[in-house]
């Protein structure tokens, strides 16, 4: 019996790229009719937010700590990004606020990696237009806009976590990139905001805005309670700070842990811990 040519073996690997592809698509027009079923229980329910960032993250863990083979994590990553984006879309339709204010290429390559480009993006010259432009999509079934802010402040920004504050302002219900390592095709730090999430939050880490007229405490005084100061400025009035803190604290207990006390602290909003990859030399 003679062994089969290479034209013929390559004909068969390209029939079984061509039958792995078509299982791919039916499972996303299947994940599509469930979507069709989810829409019309959650209508009978009363509706609510689409966006579920604690289960985004629980499922995002999983994808890259079982993640082999040739594909590149980057590629996986950003494509199941993008069907859950999408998907959201399909169910709810929203739309992205961007502050593009500190340069609008690599907000962009965030964006579109996280997103897609279904979803459309708006730009901003500000974080404070950005924050508007989603409190002002607020829907009465609980929907709206994102908004991406970056994680790390830039003189100009202003106090932009100030305007979380407010019971009903949009808060932070996400970090992106979720999983760390180096040279991330979509690295720049982001926050993500939404309209107030009645559920599905993730609280591994809780974020305040809190304002001292004097004295506000130093990075060394943050770190030792297990917190971080993210931004910091500076005014004859007093600081206003940007601080995380591990995720089962209220701005009571934020308040109380620090000497001296802060002045009008409050919880603008909670994400998931980021997930490292461990290091392959482990």
């Amino acid at each position: 019996m003679s062994e089969p040519t290479a034209l013929e073996s390559l004909a068969e690997l390209r029939m079984e790229i061509d039958r792995i592809d078509g299982e791919m698509h039916d499972l996303l027009i299947a994940r599509g009719e469930i979507i069709d079923t989810l829409i019309a229980v959650k209508a009978r329910q009363g509706g609510g937010s689409a966006f579920r960032p604690g289960r985004e993250a629980d499922m995002m863990r999983v994808i890259a700590a079982r993640h082999r083979g040739r594909l590149p994590l980057d590629t996986v990553e950003s494509i199941w990004r993008v069907i859950i984006s999408t998907f959201t879309f399909v169910q709810s339709h929203y739309s992205v606020h961007a502050d593009l204010s500190g340069g609008d290429a690599a907000m962009r390559d965030s964006a579109r990696f996280h997103f897609g480009f279904t979803v459309p993006l708006l730009g901003h010259a500000s974080p404070g237009e950005t924050i508007a432009g989603v409190a002002g999509s607020a829907r009465p079934d609980g929907g709206g806009d994102l908004g991406m802010l970056r994680a790390a402040w830039r003189a100009g920004d202003g106090r932009w976590w100030e305007s979380l504050a407010a019971e009903g302002a949009p808060k932070i219900i996400a970090r992106l990139p979720f999983v760390e390592r180096p040279d991330h095709p979509a690295s720049l730090p982001v926050f993500i905001i939404s309209n107030p999430l009645a559920e599905a939050a993730a609280r591994d880490v809780a974020l305040f805005s809190a304002q001292w007229p004097s004295g506000a405490p130093d990075d060394a005084a943050f770190r030792a309670l297990s917190c971080e100061c993210l931004a910091r400025v500076e005014s004859p009035e007093g600081a206003s700070l940007l601080v995380s803190a591990p995720g089962d604290w209220s701005a009571e207990k934020f308040a109380a842990a620090l000497n001296p006390a802060s002045q009008n602290v409050a919880w603008i909003g909670s994400h998931a811990e980021r997930f490292a990859l461990p290091s392959k030399d482990q």
